[in-house]
């Protein structure tokens, strides 16, 4: 606990900033029903005053990309009682508008990104908000779901390419794409208003079993990928000879991207084992992030014998490698899957080589 006291010698008193952070800190830590990860955390930084003001300092700031923030307990971390405010704050909005009162939820392989894509959904329930949740990972349909579902909203649990103690919590428009500002700062406002400790989510399973949460279709998704594949162009000559390494970067792409390839007839397609199954720990690179060499190297390593390398963690952009023979060397490129229209696979301007 941070101890204030006034010191005679200097005449010094705790200023509002460190006594806003002993308030906070100390309501965290008699909250009833913290979850034990939290409230462990809680007892272990007590008397560190640098660790407490570190989460308890500010709360986490909302824009046109949602929240985002390292994973633990405090008002400045990504959380349950966060996700419940932030979800509250949403759920206030549209039911304040004219907009559907659904909202999709997609969710990626990170740290407590299930666990906080099954909270959203439970809050949104308790007020009367039906949630569309992704019974896996893939978050490159989420957007995509928004506008099949005919949704007022939608969010995604993710954190992209940051390190894995970080996650996020990103908003989608109606439109199946980021907030405006405008949006952004209706939404601030209402989470602004909310008390953490005092959203009531519905039980899930309760909820789920009354059909206030439904577990998006398998149609959905194959949809998005036919969507993504009526899209194509030219006649797809020479597939069958295309040799791919790809890497999910232990994210989520794998399952869409696997069900693309195959209806575009690729079928030599290695894995990086290392990299193919989800893992919010990313324990083969630093950071998921596919413009950094070492989050492609189990990739490139591979493609010694192969034409083209691919990754794609978030599954929003992918990244690829490529060269005519070992002996060449590699380049990087990348091209966006815009989930929302499912229209573009636009090529970026600029080559890397490797």
């Amino acid at each position: 606990m941070i101890v204030c006291t006034e010191t005679v010698l200097i005449g010094r008193k705790c200023d509002p900033m460190e006594e806003k952070v002993k308030q906070q800190y100390d309501r965290w830590l008699s909250q009833p029903g913290m979850p034990a990860d939290l409230a462990e955390e809680l007892k272990s930084i007590a008397g560190n005053e640098d660790a407490i003001t570190d989460r308890f300092y500010r709360e986490l700031e909302f824009g046109t990309g949602g929240l985002r923030g390292v994973i633990g307990a405090g008002t400045n971390r990504m959380n349950v009682y966060n996700i419940r405010k932030a979800t509250q704050g949403l759920a206030n909005y549209l039911n304040a508008s004219d907009l559907p009162k659904k909202v999709a939820i997609g969710y990626d392989s990170r740290i407590k990104s299930d666990v906080f894509a099954k909270e959203t959904a439970a809050v949104l329930a308790a007020n009367g908000i039906k949630a569309y949740i992704y019974p896996r990972e893939p978050t490159p349909a989420l957007s995509w779901a928004v506008r099949y579902l005919g949704c007022g909203a939608g969010v995604c649990v993710t954190a992209s390419h940051n390190p894995a103690k970080y996650n996020g919590y990103k908003v989608y428009g109606a439109d199946g794409c980021q907030i405006t500002l405008e949006v952004a700062a209706k939404i601030l406002a209402a989470i602004e208003a909310v008390d953490c400790f005092a959203v009531q989510p519905a039980d899930f399973d309760a909820a789920l079993a009354e059909g206030k949460i439904e577990y998006s279709s398998e149609k959905c998704l194959d949809d998005f990928v036919d969507a993504v594949y009526a899209q194509r162009v030219g006649d797809g000559a020479g597939t069958a000879d295309l040799k791919l390494v790809y890497t999910p970067l232990n994210g989520s792409g794998l399952e869409c991207v696997k069900k693309l390839l195959a209806k575009l007839g690729v079928t030599h397609v290695t894995v990086v084992p290392e990299q193919e199954k989800p893992d919010g720990n990313f324990p083969t690179c630093p950071y998921p992030n596919p413009e950094i060499r070492e989050a492609l190297q189990k990739g490139l390593d591979l493609c010694k014998t192969r034409t083209v390398t691919a990754a794609a963690p978030p599954c929003r952009t992918a990244r690829a490698a490529t060269g005519s023979s070992p002996a060449t060397r590699w380049a990087s490129f990348c091209w966006t899957t815009s989930a929302a229209p499912a229209r573009h696979w636009a090529p970026c301007r600029s080559i890397r080589w490797l």
